[in-house]
């Protein structure tokens, strides 16, 4: 693995991580920095419907991430704490990082680099030790929104087909997902230099809500964001940032979800709050890793509770398995029984046994047919 800059690479090219739970407001934010100067390695993941207005994602850093995770069984906000020791020693093997260094040492002929992709802070070390390699300067961006509104705009993204049963399941898991995961991105970007976004004060005023970005990360924009308002000209931005691209408003009284997880992401969602103005704050941080160990803990209460009805599912689902198998392997040795009780009486005295054959493959293939 090289360990010096790609010769085209400048020493500290800003690279701009765009991490988090997704629905958060990262396309937002990626889309604005894009149109602010900062270049989105290409090809982007298109438009789809639930975001019309683009992700802004490099398609490689979305399949890269995606095939990883696939290969763990995670998911993009996987509640489970132990999920972070299964990429942990995954990443050990290398092959990861392999991978990220021979895309980025192609990408680094632009002045500034914005990458979002809300799966990147599972592979955090990836990342911290690639672009050391490459002598790029890794600087973490978090787009903020309030858990309610996460799983608000999660459902009606996603689950709006589904049915009340599943879709209550879902919204404690996708609160404990969003707890996990911002937890984890907030941990990932330690050591670096990081800032912190309110999703409603991006649409709400972007020049305002990025002005202390700029500072705090260190880049260079296309346009003065402290120009007076009545001196300000019209910038692409305001093409695209509005105010009711914030579709969901939920609050608590609109998620079912257990008091005591409520409590710790509402606390959680505060304390990153603080992390906007001061994005090292050490009162915030101290606190942050209590309450995530305060998540793991209740975490493991949670899952020894629930063992008899896993368990149960387990045992279920392997006989109902074991059943379609047998349905598999039984349902052709019925067809071929019939078969030969068919061929026996569509055949003659004195029929030799290649045509006897023939008939009776006929009638398998008659019988396979009909079902």
């Amino acid at each position: 693995m090289p360990t010096s800059p790609a010769p085209d690479a400048q020493p500290g090219t800003p690279l701009v991580l765009v991490s988090g739970s997704g629905r958060s407001g990262t396309s937002s934010l990626a889309g604005t920095l894009k149109r602010l100067g900062l270049h989105v390695p290409q090809p982007e993941v298109e438009a789809s419907e639930t975001n019309p207005r683009g992700f802004y994602e490099p398609q490689w850093v979305i399949d890269f991430h995606k095939r990883h995770l696939k290969e763990l069984a995670l998911f993009n906000i996987d509640s489970r704490p132990a999920a972070v020791d299964l990429v942990s020693h995954y990443i050990a093997s290398g092959a990861p990082a392999a991978e990220l260094h021979g895309w980025l040492s192609g990408q680094l002929d632009a002045a500034q680099i914005v990458v979002k992709d809300p799966h990147a802070f599972w592979f955090a070390q990836v990342w911290e030790q690639v672009t050391a390699e490459l002598g790029v300067d890794l600087r973490w961006l978090t787009a903020l929104r309030h858990p309610a509104e996460v799983v608000g705009s999660r459902d009606i993204a996603y689950l709006s087909s589904q049915s009340d049963d599943l879709r209550l399941t879902k919204e404690t898991s996708n609160v404990a997902g969003w707890v996990h995961a911002a937890l984890l991105t907030e941990r990932a970007g330690r050591g670096s230099r990081r800032a912190f976004v309110r999703y409603g004060d991006l649409l709400a005023d972007w020049r305002s809500a990025l002005a202390p970005v700029q500072e705090q990360l260190d880049l260079a924009f296309n346009t003065d964001l402290a120009t007076p308002v009545s001196e300000r000209d019209h910038h692409p931005v305001d093409d695209f940032i509005e105010p009711s691209m914030r579709k969901s408003q939920l609050t608590w009284d609109d998620v079912r979800t257990p008091d005591w997880l409520r409590d710790m992401a509402e606390e959680v969602w505060q304390l990153l709050g603080v992390l906007t103005t001061s994005p090292d704050d050490e009162e915030s941080q101290k606190r942050l890793d209590q309450v995530h160990e305060d998540y793991t803990a209740r975490y493991a209460d949670a899952v020894a509770l629930t063992f008899d009805h896993t368990r149960a599912a387990s045992v279920l689902a392997g006989r109902e398995a074991r059943d379609a198998q047998r349905a598999t392997v039984q349902q052709p040795r019925r067809d071929l029984d019939g078969a030969r009780h068919d061929g026996a009486a569509a055949g003659a005295p004195g029929v030799g046994g290649r045509e006897a054959a023939r008939i009776l493959g006929r009638a398998v293939v008659r019988r396979i047919a009909r079902r």
